[in-house]
C-alpha cells in the first residue's frame, strides 16, 4: 500500500473539500453546468462458449449464469455449443467459431506449442479424471493394470487426460509401452463385460453408472501419487483479450457468478438441465454429478475460478517428466491477469477535469468575495483535512466513501483496500454491491433501498466479499447515510472488519460440535436437531416421518479381531453405503459405536411405507457387500428397527426408544432384516396377503417351475448330480425371488405341498437323467425345518421311488446346519430314515453357520457344501483358499464328499481341484436351467475316463 493518497484520491479529496466551502448559489452554477445525458443501453454483444462434451452437471455454472441473467447483466447474449470431444473447444476457439471454450491443463501444452491461448479462471481445483478396474477382492494395487488391455483416452486425438494419467502410470513404475491401449469407446459396459482390463473414467460420472450395472470396482486417482492437475478451465484466445478485454473481463466474472450459484442451488440446476438441454440421464445421475463436483471445484474453501501459477508449474513439471516439455519452461501470458487498462474510467477524467475547471471558476468568483474569510480559514481548514486523512489512512480498520445513488466507491483508505484485494483505481471502478457474494448482495439491496429511501439511517450486517484472485472474504459491515441532511450529494459510509478467520474458527467449532469426526455423519446433537425441525414441519403438513435405528451386526467380532483401525475403516465406508441409499434431503447420522439412524421426512399416505421398506431393504443389501480392509476382507450385515411418526410416538424420546426395540426385534428375528416397532402394520399385512394367497394358487395355476444346476466332478469335468431350485413365475409381478415367497410360504404352512410338488417333478426327471445319461445320476432336494420335521417323514417318499424302480442314492436331501442344533430325537430318526433307504444327505452352506465338528460325528452326512462367500474370492495363499484347504482336508478325513459352491472361474477351479475338492457348482460350469434345456449339457460332457 501507498503511504500516501494517491493524485486520483487526493483530487477527489479536493474536489469535495470545495464544493463544501462554496456557497449556495456557486454550487447551484457548477451543478448546472453538468452535463445531464442519459446514454441509451447499447444492445447485447453475441458470443459463443464451446463445451468439452454434451450437456450435463460439468457445465452447470454456464446454465445458471444463463438463467439468472449474469450475461445479461454483463450485457452479453451467450450460445453454448456441445462438443463431441475434449479437444473441441480449443480448436473453435483457434478457428473463431468460438470466442470462449472449456477446456483441461492440456492447454498448457497448446500453449507452449505456440497456440495463442489463455486461460481465464480454473473451475475444478482438482482434476476429475481417474483410473478404474474391476475389484480384486484383495488390496486395490495398481499394479494390476501392467500388461494389461486399457482405454486411456483416445489415441488420435494430440491432447487428451491421457497425459496426467499416463504420468502417474510412468510414476508407479508402468511406462505406457507395457499397456495394451485400446481406442477409448466411452462405454463403461466396455469394462463390464471384459473388452478392457481398465479404463479411463471421469469419478463425477461412471461410478454412478457402473453401480448401477452392479459391477465391483477400485478407482486409481492420480492424486495419490501427488499428480494434481486442474480440472476445467474456462479459456480464450489472445485475440479476444486484445480486442475485447471488457468483454473477456465481464463474461469470466459472470461465469464465475454463475459456478457459485450452481453449486449451491443443486436440485434446481439439475432440474434446469433436464428440462431445457439434455434428459440423457436422470436428475438422480446429475445429483450424484453435482454431490461428486464438491470436492472437486470446493465452493466453500476456494472461490470459484482462483488459479495458483504454482499449481500449474506443478503440471508443467509433471509434462516435463513425460518429455512433453523442456524443464522449467516460461508460460508469460498464459494466465489472465485482469485489466488494468481503467479504459472506461477515461471518460470520467475527461469529466472530472472540465468540472474541476468550473469549480476553480466557480472557486474564484466566490473567493473574490470571501478573500478575507478564506486567508484566516485556509490554515484551519488544511489542518484539518490534513488530520483527517491521517486518521482516515492509519485506521485499523477499512473505510469507504460510497455513492448513494450508484453505490460506486469514492474514496477508501488503505485498510478497505486490502481487504477488498484491490488497488484503488480497480475499487472505484467498481461498486460496493458488485463485489458481495452474488448470494449477499441480494438481501443487501433491500436494506440499501431502505437506507437511501430514508427508512433507516443505517444498517450492520455480515458478508462476503469477492476478491479478483477469487478468494472470499468475510466481513462485518455497518452503512450509515450521510451528506444529505446538510443539502450535498447523498453519501453512505461504509466501515468493514475482516472476520475471515473468525468466521472459520467458529465453522470448525460448529462442525466438531454437530458432526461426527470419523464418518462426517451428523451426530446425535445434529440428528435431534434435524428430527425436531421434521416433526414440526409434518405436524404442519400432515405427512409422515420414518426413523430408521441401524445396528451392524457383527461388528464387535471385526473389531475384536483385525483392531480398533480397521474397525473405523469399516464404519466410514458403512457410513458412505448407507448416505447412497437415500435421498439428499434425507438425514443419515451416526448416534456413536456401530449405531446409525435415518430420518425419512415427508412421506406421503399413500406409498410412503414402501419407500421406507424399499430403503431399509436397500442398505441392508448394500452392507451385505464384503469390506475391504488392508489384506482382510470382513462380512456384516444390518439389523433395523423402524418407528414412524405420528404413529408409534409424539416425542423424539419415544420414537427413538420405540426404534431402538424394533432393532433389536429385528435381531432377535435373526439379523440381517428390518422390523417395525408396530408388529403388524396395516399395509405391509396386505401386501404379504395378497402374495400368500397368490402363492396357493400357484402350484393349481402351473406357475411354479424347478430349474437344475449341474454338480460338476472336478476331477474327470463329468455332469455327476443337480440340484433342483424353484421359481415362481407370477402372473402380474414376474418372476419372484425365492427368498421372498419361501419365508412366505413356511409361515402359512405352504412349503408342505410345494415341497412335495418339488420332489414329484425331480423324481421325474431323475429317473430319466438315469436311464438315458448315467446310471447313478442325482437330484439334490432342499428341505426347510419344516419339510424336514413333518408327520410321516420321508415314508410316502420312500414308496414312490420304490413304485418307480428307483434306489434312494437318486436323490440327495439338503438341510442347514441350523437344522442340527435340534437335539430331539425326531431329528436322528430321520436322518437314520434316510441313511437306511439309501438317500444320501448334504449339509447346505457349510462355514457359514454353527460348523461344529460334533455334528458331523453325531449325524450321518454324506457331503459338505463349502458356501459361496470362501469360493468367491478365492485366490492363492488368502485366507479362503486356508479355510477351504481346512474343510476338504477335515471331510475327507471324515469320509465326506466336498461340493463348492459359487465357481465362477477357471482359477478357483484349478484351486479347488489341487486342494482334492470332489464337485463344483457355478456359474462357470452353467446357470440353473429348466429342465428341458439339461439334456443339452449333459450329452455335451467329456466321456467318463
Amino acid at each position: 500500500m501507498p503511504d500516501r493518497p494517491s493524485p486520483t484520491a487526493a483530487r477527489s479529496t479536493l474536489v469535495l473539500s470545495a464544493l463544501r466551502r462554496l456557497g449556495r448559489g456557486a454550487r447551484l452554477l457548477v451543478l448546472l453546468a453538468l452535463p445531464a445525458a442519459a446514454a441509451a443501453a447499447p444492445p447485447l454483444e453475441r458470443v459463443v462458449l464451446q463445451l468439452k462434451h454434451s450437456h450435463q452437471f460439468q457445465f452447470a455454472g454456464y446454465y445458471a449464469a444463463l438463467e439468472q441473467g449474469y450475461y445479461r447483466e454483463a450485457g452479453l447474449d451467450v450460445r453454448l455449443l456441445e462438443g463431441s470431444d475434449g479437444n473441441e473447444p480449443e480448436r473453435a476457439v483457434l478457428a473463431g467459431r468460438a470466442a470462449y471454450g472449456v477446456g483441461s491443463s492440456s492447454l498448457l501444452l497448446a500453449r507452449l506449442a505456440g497456440k495463442p491461448l489463455v486461460v481465464l479462471g480454473v473451475v475444478f481445483q482438482h482434476s476429475p479424471y481417474a483410473l478404474v478396474m474391476r475389484q480384486s477382492g484383495g488390496e486395490p494395487d495398481i499394479q494390476r493394470v501392467d500388461g494389461k488391455r486399457v482405454m486411456i483416452g483416445s489415441l488420435t486425438d494430440e491432447l487428451t487426460h491421457a497425459d496426467e494419467l499416463l504420468a502417474y502410470l510412468k510414476k508407479e513404475g508402468i511406462p505406457s509401452y507395457r499397456l495394451q491401449r485400446v481406442e477409448h469407446s466411452y462405454r463403461p459396459e466396455d469394462l463390464v463385460s471384459g473388452k478392457v482390463d481398465a479404463q479411463s473414467i471421469y469419478v463425477t460420472n461412471e461410478p454412478d453408472l457402473l453401480d448401477r450395472l452392479g459391477f465391483p470396482y477400485d478407482i486409481y486417482t492420480p492424486r495419490a501419487a501427488g499428480i494434481d492437475f486442474y480440472g476445467d478451465n474456462l479459456f480464450t484466445s489472445e485475440r479476444e483479450l486484445a480486442d475485447h478485454p471488457r468483454r473477456a473481463q465481464a463474461f469470466r466474472a459472470a461465469s464465475m457468478r454463475g459456478w457459485q450459484y450452481a453449486m449451491a442451488h443443486q436440485e434446481e440446476i439439475a432440474e434446469l438441465i433436464l428440462n431445457k438441454y439434455s434428459r440423457r440421464h436422470d436428475r438422480q445421475h446429475l445429483l450424484y454429478e453435482a454431490r461428486q463436483m464438491v470436492p472437486l471445484v470446493q465452493p466453500v474453501l476456494v472461490e470459484i475460478g482462483y488459479m495458483n501459477p504454482a499449481r500449474w508449474r506443478h503440471i508443467a513439471d509433471v509434462y516435463a517428466d513425460l518429455g512433453l516439455l523442456p524443464r522449467g519452461v516460461n508460460f508469460d501470458g498464459f494466465l489472465y491477469q485482469g485489466d488494468d487498462g481503467n479504459a472506461r474510467l477515461k471518460w470520467l477524467y475527461r469529466v472530472l477535469g472540465g468540472v474541476g475547471a468550473l469549480l476553480a471558476l466557480a472557486a474564484a468568483v466566490h473567493f473574490s468575495l470571501l478573500a478575507r474569510e478564506r486567508r484566516r480559514a485556509e490554515e484551519t481548514i488544511r489542518k484539518g483535512e490534513l488530520r483527517f486523512r491521517t486518521m482516515f489512512e492509519a485506521a485499523p480498520m477499512g473505510i469507504a466513501l460510497i455513492d448513494a445513488a450508484s453505490g460506486q466507491f469514492r474514496d477508501a483508505n488503505p485498510r478497505c483496500l486490502a481487504i477488498a484485494g484491490r488497488g484503488e483505481d480497480e475499487l472505484k471502478a467498481a461498486s460496493w454491491l458488485a463485489i458481495s457474494h452474488p448470494d449477499d448482495a441480494a438481501a443487501e439491496r433491500e436494506q440499501m433501498a431502505g437506507l437511501n429511501a430514508g427508512r433507516v439511517g443505517g444498517y450492520k450486517l455480515s458478508k462476503r466479499l469477492l476478491r479478483p484472485d477469487g478468494a472470499v472474504v468475510w466481513v462485518d459491515a455497518s452503512v450509515a447515510a450521510i451528506g444529505s441532511a446538510a443539502g450535498g450529494h447523498p453519501h453512505h459510509l461504509c466501515m468493514v472488519e475482516d472476520v475471515t478467520e473468525k468466521r472459520a474458527a467458529e465453522a470448525l467449532i460448529w462442525q466438531q460440535a454437530n458432526f461426527d469426526a470419523l464418518t462426517e455423519l451428523p451426530n446425535r446433537r445434529m440428528f435431534h436437531d434435524r428430527l425436531a425441525h421434521d416433526l414440526a414441519k409434518s405436524r404442519r403438513d400432515g405427512t409422515r416421518v420414518a426413523i430408521l435405528f441401524i445396528d451392524l451386526d457383527h461388528f464387535k467380532e471385526v473389531n475384536d479381531t483385525l483392531g480398533h483401525h480397521q474397525g473405523d475403516i469399516l464404519l466410514i465406508d458403512a457410513a458412505r453405503r448407507i448416505g447412497a441409499c437415500v435421498r439428499e434431503s434425507d438425514t443419515v447420522a451416526r448416534l456413536g459405536g456401530d449405531e446409525f439412524t435415518v430420518i425419512l421426512p415427508e412421506l406421503p399416505a399413500a406409498g410412503g411405507l414402501e419407500r421406507v421398506e424399499r430403503i431399509a431393504q436397500q442398505i441392508i443389501d448394500s452392507l451385505l457387500a464384503p469390506f475391504a480392509l488392508g489384506q482382510e476382507q470382513a462380512f456384516v450385515s444390518a439389523s433395523i428397527g423402524i418407528t414412524l411418526f405420528p404413529d408409534d410416538g409424539v416425542d423424539i424420546e419415544d420414537l427413538l426408544k420405540h426404534a431402538d426395540q424394533a432393532m433389536y426385534a429385528a435381531k432377535g428375528a435373526g439379523r440381517n432384516r428390518f422390523s417395525y416397532f408396530t408388529p403388524v402394520l396395516q399395509v405391509a399385512a396386505q401386501n404379504r396377503m395378497r402374495l400368500t394367497n397368490d402363492l396357493r394358487g400357484a402350484l393349481k395355476g402351473g406357475q411354479l417351475e424347478l430349474y437344475y444346476q449341474p454338480i460338476v466332478h472336478l476331477r474327470s469335468g463329468r455332469i455327476h448330480k443337480a440340484e433342483a431350485l424353484i421359481r415362481w413365475n407370477h402372473p402380474l409381478r414376474g418372476l419372484v425371488s425365492p427368498l421372498e415367497f419361501i419365508p412366505l410360504a413356511e409361515a402359512s404352512g405352504l412349503i408342505i405341498d410345494i415341497g412335495e410338488w418339488v420332489f414329484q417333478q425331480s423324481l421325474q426327471w431323475v429317473a430319466r437323467w438315469r436311464r438315458e445319461h448315467h446310471p447313478e445320476f442325482q437330484v439334490s432336494i432342499n428341505q426347510s425345518p419344516l419339510e424336514f420335521q413333518r408327520e410321516g417323514g420321508y415314508r410316502g417318499w420312500l414308496g414312490q421311488l420304490q413304485a418307480r424302480g428307483l434306489p434312494g442314492q437318486s436323490l440327495v436331501v439338503e438341510i442347514t446346519e441350523g437344522l442340527l442344533l435340534d437335539a430331539s430325537s425326531a431329528v436322528t430318526d430321520k436322518l437314520l430314515l434316510l441313511r437306511d433307504a439309501g438317500i444320501q444327505v448334504a449339509l447346505d452352506d457349510f462355514g457359514t453357520g454353527y460348523s461344529s465338528l460334533s455334528y458331523l460325528k453325531k449325524f450321518d452326512i454324506d457331503y459338505l457344501k463349502i458356501d459361496r462367500s470362501f469360493t468367491r474370492n478365492l485366490a492363492p495363499e488368502s485366507s479362503d483358499m486356508a479355510l477351504s484347504d481346512a474343510i476338504i482336508v477335515m471331510a475327507h478325513k471324515l469320509g465326506l464328499r466336498v461340493i463348492a459352491e459359487g465357481g465362477e472361474t477357471e482359477q478357483q477351479r484349478a484351486l479347488l481341484a489341487g486342494a482334492g475338492c470332489d464337485y463344483g457348482q457355478g456359474y462357470l460350469f452353467a446357470r440353473p436351467m429348466p429342465a428341458a434345456q439339461f439334456d443339452a449339457p449333459l450329452k455335451a460332457q467329456p466321456p467318463a475316463g
